[in-house]
């Protein structure tokens, strides 16, 4: 499995809106799994931080394929992954960058 841990700033004005998407992605939890094994993603999480810099989104995703999982998400016929595409458009800004430090795998 690899991880996948992306960092993007919101647009702090759709703070309200990406905390009701992703509420609203928990309550569609079934829909979302059924993206979840589409893609092949075993986990998926999101945080919200609030810096001197505005709201930062971090989000990871743990798979096989990361490049699969692009694909398939592109791809998707899933009316919830065209809806979080949508919703991640209007919210997030540009990524926020970030140094790794540290990645071990066994």
């Amino acid at each position: 499995m690899t991880l996948r841990v992306r960092f993007f700033r919101v647009v702090p004005e759709k703070l309200d809106r990406l905390r009701w998407w992703m509420a609203e992605v928990a309550r569609r939890r079934d829909e979302a799994l059924e993206t979840l094994a589409n893609e092949s993603v075993g986990h998926e999480a999101a945080w919200l931080l609030q810096t001197a810099d505005g709201p930062i989104l971090v989000y990871a995703i743990e798979a096989e394929d990361l490049a699969q999982v692009d694909r398939a998400f592109q791809s998707s016929s899933f009316r919830i992954d065209h809806a979080h595409r949508r919703v991640m458009d209007e919210v997030l800004a540009e990524p926020f960058p970030s140094e790794a430090l540290l990645d071990l795998r066994a």
